[in-house]
């Protein structure tokens, strides 16, 4: 038997081993991933659906007093302040036991007759709460009605729809990261696959290195081709094997383990990115909507632009939401990391409107709020007429509102001030016309305590 006769056999084995590995890393992986998506998947939605089955219980608990009284404009602004505070929440209405509206995120709404959309039931709740799953719609909405009780009289329900667009995108979030991963763990098990193929057949060629030696006569005692000193040794090494083996799927686990906290965490950290709000937002993007129809109206817009003007007022600073409290709410000057991260917002808010067909209009206005007219502005560098209009009126509004409000590392600017600043800054932070404009209109009107020097925004 030449040596080439004993290896061939080896290659074959060697050849075997490593598909078999192979296919075992790949199925184990592959079922794992699949598992784990499962998991997640359902766990995003369950963590959606969560909050909006709070936001309506909690708003139904508070409405039935409201609604006894007919306090029908408290209960518009309760709706009003929870549907400007969670952009993920497509519309909001209060009806009564006949199905008429009564308040309705869309004002033009109120009055008419609900009309309800089929789905299909998610979850019911003891207090009344349904959860329905609508798909008629692209990416489709989940409904969560909770009835108004008062004394035990039922009086109306809560209704409230989450746009499925968060959820279908950490969905697709998990299944880019379970992919990578998945290739991570698939090239490490054919590196693991080579090298342990190489380990087994070590010791049966040493075992077929005896044989030659054998034949060749070189062996000065008989070999013991089933003697326990050999078979001990092959027995070892396949002992070494499964320890090896054993060791690799442990580190599979691990990595499952790491794969799903960091899952976990994402749906943490976009459930506390969605509720974290500056409790100080509010105030300030509807003195900027103020500020701006004023100019919107002095500029000849008519009804629909105004209405789209003041609405992307009030998204302008959404992507604050993905600022860190250690930036949003420093108490001094921001270092240059903290300024590139803070001038960041503008993006973010883009992205987050981005996920809502409806919100896409605003974008112009959110992105390029802090745009200059020499170009110097962020994030894309726009300048002069290339500058959104929406974009252009409300960073007026928004400096003058900044700057006339107190901040922890200066004092408030008064009106007269303000207003020098901007138009000695008209032609290069801010468009001529609309600077000149803007300055005419709040030179003309009576100061009003909502526009004076107040605590920061």
């Amino acid at each position: 038997m030449t040596k080439e006769n004993i290896l061939a056999p080896l290659r074959k084995i060697r050849v075997k081993a490593s598909l078999f590995v192979v296919l075992l890393v790949v199925s184990s992986t592959l079922a794992f991933s699949v598992i784990t998506l499962r998991i997640l998947n359902q766990r995003i939605l369950d963590e959606v659906i969560k909050r909006a089955e709070t936001l309506s219980q909690s708003t139904a608990s508070t409405a039935g007093y409201t609604l006894i009284s007919q306090d029908l404009l408290g209960l518009d602004n309760m709706v009003f302040k929870i549907k400007a505070s969670s952009p993920d929440i497509v519309h909001m209405a209060i009806v009564n036991l006949e199905g008429k509206i009564l308040v309705h995120s869309d004002t033009k709404k109120t009055g008419e007759q609900f009309q309800e959309e089929a789905g299909s039931l998610l979850r019911r709740s003891g207090d009344g709460t349904t959860v329905n799953d609508i798909r008629g719609s692209d990416p489709g909405l989940i409904e969560v009605r909770t009835p108004i009780v008062f004394l035990e009289k039922p009086l109306g329900s809560v209704v409230l729809a989450v746009s499925r667009a968060a959820v279908i995108e950490a969905q697709k979030e998990a299944e880019r990261k379970i992919l990578a991963v998945f290739g991570v763990l698939l090239l490490v098990g054919i590196a693991g696959s080579l090298a342990l193929t190489s380990f087994l057949t070590k010791p049966v060629r040493e075992l077929s290195a005896g044989v030659a030696e054998l034949k060749d006569g070189k062996l000065r005692r008989p070999l013991r081709i089933y003697s326990q000193d050999e078979l001990g040794r092959l027995t070892e090494s396949f002992n070494d094997m499964t320890a090896l083996i054993t060791t690799q799927k442990d580190s599979l686990s691990r990595y499952a383990r790491d794969l799903e906290e960091a899952y976990v965490a994402t749906v943490r950290v976009l459930a506390a990115a969605i509720d974290a709000r500056d409790s100080h937002t509010l105030g300030h993007s509807t003195r900027v909507a103020q500020l701006s129809l004023e100019l919107g109206r002095d500029l000849g817009l008519d009804a629909a632009q105004l209405e789209e003007l003041e609405i992307a007022c009030l998204f302008h600073d959404v992507g604050k939401i993905k600022i860190p409290d250690s930036i949003l709410l420093k108490k001094g000057k921001l270092d240059t990391f903290e300024q590139r991260e803070m001038m960041r917002h503008t993006e973010y808010g883009a992205e987050i409107l981005s996920n809502a067909r409806s919100l896409l209009k605003y974008i112009p206005a959110v992105r390029h709020h802090h745009e200059r007219y020499d170009g110097m502005g962020y994030p894309d560098g726009l300048g002069g007429k290339k500058i959104p209009l929406t974009a252009a009126i409300i960073s007026l509004a928004d400096m003058y509102d900044a700057v006339t409000s107190d901040r922890p590392y200066r004092k408030a600017l008064s009106e007269e001030q303000a207003l020098a600043e901007i138009g000695g800054l008209a032609g290069m932070q801010f468009d001529p016309e609309l600077a000149a404009r803007f300055v005419g209109i709040q030179e003309k009107r009576q100061p009003i305590p909502s526009l004076s020097p107040r605590k920061a925004a």
